[in-house]
């Protein structure tokens, strides 16, 4: 029996084709232009939270293929995780202050950094409270304050700088009790756990049995600024620059702006 050796490259090929699709494999036609799925995890301060899922959820529906993981948290924490190694893509912080000490080592791409949002310090109270504004923090009616813990919360570093602008800090210092984040403070003001509470007020809009009854005067706290930036030991710069692109663009800043954000001013 003769063998066609000019048929046997062809058969291989088929043979190859068959087996391939038997395994439930799909090959991608070279040239087809198909991306490969990407996955990225985005650490966003806890603020954000509702704002940035629906971001997310929007981007994820106008980019077939892109996952992206969120971790919610403190700023402080967040920064903690990324020093340490925590497989991270882009950073989402609710003060300079985290972004700055990542930038100073050499842990974010510098030339993607953006401030991205601003936001506003509110005093708040129980929905039935009579307490009518921060120097009423000084009555005796006034138990206990609620805010972030100075050191790792950065709404409680504004807090403690309205607190000394308005002469308060030393004077509330049996008062005041230090949370992890604005929405346990938030937590403690409508469970009544605290008499009072400083937040950020697009926190404070998501809360029943919250009142806001006076807002932090602009020039007694560093601005509320959200900068975000790409994390340097992501595995996927083009996918995370294009993410952090897109927190500035007008989509995404009107679901911001839906939650009480302001547009940052670069």
């Amino acid at each position: 029996m003769k063998v066609n050796f000019k048929l046997i490259p062809m058969m291989i090929i088929i043979l190859t084709t068959v087996l391939l699709g038997g395994c439930g494999q799909e090959v991608a036609a070279p040239g087809s232009g198909e991306k490969e799925p990407v996955s990225l995890t985005v650490s966003a301060a806890g603020s954000l939270t509702d704002a940035i899922k629906e971001v997310i959820n929007q981007y994820e529906n106008e980019n077939q293929g892109v996952n992206i993981t969120l971790n919610l948290g403190s700023s402080g924490s967040l920064q903690q995780q990324i020093e340490q190694g925590a497989p991270v893509d882009v950073f989402i912080s609710a003060a300079a202050e985290q972004m700055n000490a990542l930038q100073d080592k050499g842990l974010i791409l510098p030339e993607t950094r953006v401030d991205v949002l601003e936001n506003s310090v509110v005093l708040v109270v129980p929905g039935d409270s009579t307490i009518d504004g921060f120097d009423a923090l000084l009555s005796g009616e006034v138990k206990q304050v609620g805010m972030g813990e100075p050191e790792s919360v950065p709404a409680g570093r504004y807090g403690k700088e309205v607190l000394t602008h308005l002469g308060l800090w030393d004077k509330l210092q049996s008062k005041l009790v230090f949370a992890k984040d604005v929405r346990q403070v938030l937590n403690w003001v409508q469970t009544k756990n605290v008499d009072a509470g400083i937040v950020y007020l697009t926190d404070a809009k998501l809360f029943n049995d919250v009142k806001v009854v006076a807002a932090a005067p602009a020039d007694s706290h560093s601005p509320v600024v959200y900068p975000a930036a790409v994390v340097k030991a992501t595995k996927q710069t083009d996918a995370a620059k294009a993410f952090v692109n897109y927190l500035t663009s007008d989509k995404a800043l009107e679901i911001f702006e839906k939650y009480g954000f302001s547009r940052a001013v670069n």
